[in-house]
């Protein structure tokens, strides 16, 4: 199991919220933090998720495949995000 998916499951974050959060991800990566915030993750489990996105990034496309997600949509996503910064 993806270990993020992993950490926010010990969490007791339901398998529709995990979902909503990188079906928000993957659709607007901004929006994402707000879904976060809902979930009231503890800072140092959040501190755990977000050192392991850093160091392994690979493991967001691993949770979106593993949910049955599409990644396509996280590189669209990406590519609006670059393209507002670069604006």
């Amino acid at each position: 199991m993806n270990p993020i998916i992993q950490i926010l499951k010990e969490l007791n974050v339901s398998e529709e919220k995990i979902k909503e959060l990188f079906e928000t991800l993957t659709s607007n990566p901004m929006m994402a933090m707000g879904v976060v915030q809902k979930l009231g993750i503890p800072a140092e489990k959040l501190q755990k998720i977000m050192g392991l996105i850093m160091t392994s990034p690979n493991l967001i496309k691993e949770a979106v495949e593993e949910l049955g997600l599409d990644f396509s949509a996280v590189e669209k996503a990406k590519e609006k995000m670059k393209d507002k910064l670069n604006s």
